[in-house]
């Protein structure tokens, strides 16, 4: 474990967990609305976009496990229940009644969303002086802005 992490002011602690307790929130809806769209994808893109929702959803599957590891690294408990996820989640459940195109877009904004979240992280990590959950944010908030532009490339044209 990081010196840092043990070195973390408690206020400092609080914000830190908290925002990547939000974070995954937001991948663990985002991993289940990708798996729900993975299931139930239809027509001519079907193929494709099934094994881009299912890269979506097992990367993000790891993502969750990898930001409440970090949780418990900094000694703090991590939240394990989907209830407590969805009430703090930017990001909305879809029952998956929609067409490819807006399965898209829909991905593609939680991705955005996501990596929003993440770079706040990243600034809050930051001033309380962890840099390991900092580098952690910006690191994931890449691999989401990479995914809502592979997401978005399929709207285009």
């Amino acid at each position: 474990m990081s010196s840092v992490a043990t070195k973390l002011e408690p206020e400092a602690l609080k914000a830190v967990v908290a925002g990547l307790t939000q974070a995954i929130a937001e991948t663990s809806v985002t991993t289940m609305k990708a798996q729900n769209y993975h299931w139930n994808v239809k027509g001519m893109g079907f193929g494709p976009l099934h094994e881009m929702f299912q890269t979506i959803y097992e990367d993000h599957f790891v993502a969750q496990d990898d930001l409440a590891e970090r949780i418990r690294a900094l000694g703090a408990h991590a939240v394990g229940r989907y209830d407590a996820y969805l009430a703090m989640s930017k990001v909305t459940e879809c029952d998956g009644h929609i067409d490819a195109k807006a399965m898209i877009a829909n991905l593609r904004d939680d991705q955005r969303t996501i990596a929003g979240t993440l770079q706040a992280l990243a600034s809050v990590a930051e001033e309380a002086g962890d840099m390991l959950t900092q580098d952690q944010a910006i690191e994931r908030g890449h691999i989401h802005e990479k995914f809502a532009w592979l997401l978005d490339a399929h709207l285009q044209g």
